[in-house]
């Protein structure tokens, strides 16, 4: 390629050692994958659809979108979830509940730590769930164990991505 006036036989080597590198980086950098590349797409805001609670043995379906409705918003960092009963009295006793804090998402294991809730015994907790999204569906399958409320529970939850 060169002549050899130019370039000695240790230059060559040096380049080619080098060339050999930087193909060597770029084939790296093209097969990398990160964390969030890996991770379930769960921004957006999600409608809870049911909720199933497995507690000793003994299964309990709750339909949301019957008498309640909750919502759950999820951004690049934290998570937030607003629930109220539906035709009920329009002062405070509504029932509304909410809840929320930050997350962790690593490939399907979603993490919530819940910081900001109404009855103080869940406050400071992780919840760790797997998650699987199919479509617009999302579905959160994890353990609740609150050992103050004496609460021991497989949930799953079943959401829909809103539009």
């Amino acid at each position: 390629m060169f002549s050899n006036r130019y370039f000695s036989k240790k230059d060559n080597h040096e380049k080619q050692y080098f060339f050999l590198l930087f193909v060597l980086a770029l084939l790296l950098a093209c097969n990398y994958k990160s964390e969030k590349s890996d991770a379930v797409n769960l921004k957006g805001t999600w409608q809870l659809l049911s909720a199933t609670t497995i507690t000793k043995g003994v299964e309990k379906v709750t339909n949301y979108t019957q008498n309640q409705q909750m919502i759950k918003i999820i951004n690049d960092t934290h998570f937030a979830f607003l629930n109220h009963h539906l035709n009920t009295a329009k002062d405070s006793s509504n029932h509304f509940d909410a809840g929320g804090e930050k997350y962790t998402l690593k490939g399907n294991q979603y993490v919530e730590h819940l910081d900001y809730y109404a009855d103080k015994n869940w406050e400071g907790k992780m919840f760790n769930f797997t998650v699987t999204l199919k479509n617009d569906t999302l579905i959160q399958k994890g353990i609740e164990k609150l050992e103050k409320e004496n609460i021991d529970r497989v949930i799953i939850e079943k959401y829909v991505r809103l539009k």
